[in-house]
């Protein structure tokens, strides 16, 4: 189990936070993409949401033909490069890779992706061609994976493109909610300034679109707009003492973390609510800033956790204690959180159930709320005839056309919450969708 010391200086921070897949070296890269079978009808095709071509991909890297692998990834997934090293890949192509029934370790599909992207962006080697100028607009609001996406495949077809952006820098939770130790702010930004700088799309920063003029505005100023939001703020538990000193959304305590790397103070004693992706980050980032003793606390069972196994392996492997089938019922502490009232759950005929005689505190000095993200539903208000499911997510066609027929929309505005790279799918397949609904 790993003892962090709190990072005082940006090189103790990237000490803690090394990168959990590093980069390939020429050498490295040469001997594993020799490892490939090639299969015909890969099943790493078939589990990549982007559907990249990963056994064509993997020979051009052996046959010294980089450049060409990287146009083939771009091809299918213009976040190519972050997705590398962000996705979930032992659950996704390395997880259906064929050696994994032979007791033998899957390629490294996800790292040779990122060796070959990062080779040609390195580079600024130009492989891109912006499609013919059709004189029609699109407005793209949010530069996360999905608007990112949708922008450049928009370009090829030869649209005018401006994204609106409400923060100060691009590609939304690659940049903003990702943990440091999956990539670096750096990696993020030269993988968007490098497809920028080729296909010409435009990105206004700071700016939000908060009210029904500027939502009319985009309307005749643009053919087409894509709504690439994604989600907002941690979700609010209604619970007492919640607005106390000392209790932040994990979300928000990632960016911060993101943001402001060794400057951020994390003290002696942590809590984190919630059992998904997102906890596990906050969790084992708490441990790694130097945190005494950090406890995650989750309301079911281990099996029942949202989480992957090996993210929760990571958290533990940090120093993480856990707790299971506990609910939390109050946050203690006189203006500042000093611990957390937790009740113990256990199913009773399948429905998990509190029992409110069995009560104890955890005590702490932060409490990170890893319970969810606010729907972006006061932005959707706005939009005349925009129909929204119960959960407050974007319905949408096999287009990603919604039920506006201007609008079109993707990623954690339709699907509630996923993988950096079906973003990166629904952004580019709703650029199809918007030329199609153009060109009928």
């Amino acid at each position: 189990m790993a003892e962090y010391k709190r990072p005082k200086t940006e090189a103790e921070f990237n000490k803690n936070f090394k990168q959990k897949k590093t980069l390939m070296n020429d050498t490295e890269a040469y001997y594993e993409s020799s490892r490939c079978l090639f299969c015909y009808d890969a099943p790493c095709i078939q589990a990549c949401p982007t559907h990249i071509d990963i056994p064509l991909f993997i020979k051009q890297i052996h046959t010294d033909n980089v450049t060409g692998s990287a146009k083939t990834i771009f091809d299918s997934n213009w976040l190519g490069n972050a997705c590398g090293v962000v996705c979930p890949t032992g659950v996704l192509c390395e997880g259906a890779c064929v050696y994994n029934h032979q007791d033998v370790p899957p390629i490294q599909i996800g790292r040779l992706q990122n060796y070959a992207t990062n080779k040609v962006i390195d580079a600024d080697k130009a492989i891109f061609k912006q499609g013919k100028a059709n004189g029609k607009r699109i407005a793209v609001i949010g530069s996360g994976p999905a608007g990112i996406a949708c922008a450049c495949e928009a370009r090829t077809l030869g649209y005018q493109v401006d994204i609106y952006e409400a923060k100060e820098k691009p590609s939304g939770l690659t940049v903003h909610g990702v943990a440091p130790y999956k990539i670096t702010n750096e990696e993020v930004l030269n993988e968007i300034e490098y497809l920028q700088n080729q296909l010409g799309f435009n990105i206004k920063y700071n700016s939000e679109i908060n009210s029904k003029q500027e939502i009319q505005q985009l309307e005749e100023k643009y053919d087409a707009i894509f709504l690439g939001v994604g989600l907002g703020k941690t979700a609010t538990l209604q619970m007492e003492g919640e607005d106390k000193t000392g209790v932040v959304g994990a979300v928000e305590f990632i960016e911060d973390l993101r943001m402001k790397h060794h400057q951020v103070k994390v003290p002696a004693k942590v809590v984190v609510i919630g059992g998904g992706n997102t906890a596990m980050d906050a969790a084992s980032e708490s441990a790694r800033m130097g945190a005494r003793k950090t406890v995650l606390a989750y309301r079911n069972s281990k099996e029942k956790m949202g989480a992957y196994g090996f993210e929760y392996d990571l958290a533990i492997s940090a120093g993480v204690d856990s707790l299971f089938n506990v609910t939390p019922i109050a946050i203690t502490g006189n203006g500042k959180v000093d611990g957390v009232k937790f009740a113990k759950t256990e199913m009773v005929e399948g429905k998990l159930q509190t029992n409110m005689n069995n009560t104890f505190i955890v005590r702490c000095d932060l409490v990170i709320k890893a319970t969810g993200q606010a729907k972006q539903g006061h932005l959707y208000e706005l939009i005349e005839n925009l129909d929204i499911d119960q959960k407050t997510r974007i319905l949408t066609n096999e287009e990603f056309q919604t039920s506006n027929p201007k609008y079109f929309a993707g990623g954690d505005a339709i699907n509630g919450g996923a993988e950096v790279v079906n973003a990166a799918y629904d952004g580019k397949m709703a650029a199809q969708g918007i030329h199609n609904w153009l060109n009928k």
